[in-house]
């Protein structure tokens, strides 16, 4: 597992997500799941086990990257997110043969989401942590064009944390896939472009360096 991607920061660690796992996701999953209204989070040994088993498809299969949020300070997992719609744009057409245009496995662009924390490790400075890390390797070491934030239209917890990392709406999905509630759900679309990420870098670690600001 030493060669699956992972990435560490001072609060919190995301690793590869694993069958190991299901236990400790199962237990942050059940703190309180108030907060889960409008986030589909697994809710028993069964669904849990299938969510991984299914992320550890999408992984081999070179689709995402799944990654279980181990929390540094409480010295357990707090929840899960990962890389997903990793995609390499074709420029063939306007660049044929073109090894400028070439990106040898590395996405165009990507998408963050799956994302889901335990009430406890909720605003605090694990999720802040979690997306400067996975920004700064989509942006630093895959290069790409933008990075895509999706979540229920009707989330303003998860909509407001998205436009405090400095986000842009770029729209709503209407009608665009069954919500965690039951519903149809309207899927509000953020993305930061690889243009603005140094504006907004220095933000969020500013806001590291202060804890309660989360």
């Amino acid at each position: 597992m030493s060669d699956l991607l992972t990435l560490k920061g001072d609060y919190v660690h995301l690793l590869p997500i694993g069958l190991e796992h299901v236990d400790a996701l199962l237990e942050a999953a059940d703190e309180d799941r108030s907060t889960f209204t409008y986030a589909p989070v697994p809710w028993d040994k069964a669904t849990m086990t299938a969510y991984v088993e299914k992320a550890v498809a999408k992984r081999e299969s070179g689709e995402q990257h799944p990654f279980v949020t181990w929390s540094t300070e409480a010295d357990r997992v707090v929840g899960s997110t990962r890389f997903y719609d990793l995609d390499p744009w074709d420029w063939t057409v306007l660049y044929p043969g073109s090894e400028e245009h070439q990106r040898h496995g590395r996405p165009d662009s990507a998408s963050i989401g799956y994302t889901w924390l335990s009430p406890a490790a909720q605003q605090t400075p694990i999720n802040t942590e979690a997306k400067l890390l996975m920004f700064d390797h989509a942006f630093a070491e895959w290069d790409v064009w933008r990075t895509r934030i999706q979540t229920d239209r009707r989330n303003r917890r998860s909509r407001a944390a998205i436009e405090r990392l400095g986000c842009s709406l770029d729209g709503v999905l209407r009608a665009d896939m069954p919500g965690a509630d039951g519903t149809v759900r309207d899927t509000a679309v953020y993305s930061m472009l690889a243009s603005e990420w140094p504006i907004h870098r220095p933000r969020l670690v500013a806001r590291l360096a202060r804890p309660d600001d989360q």
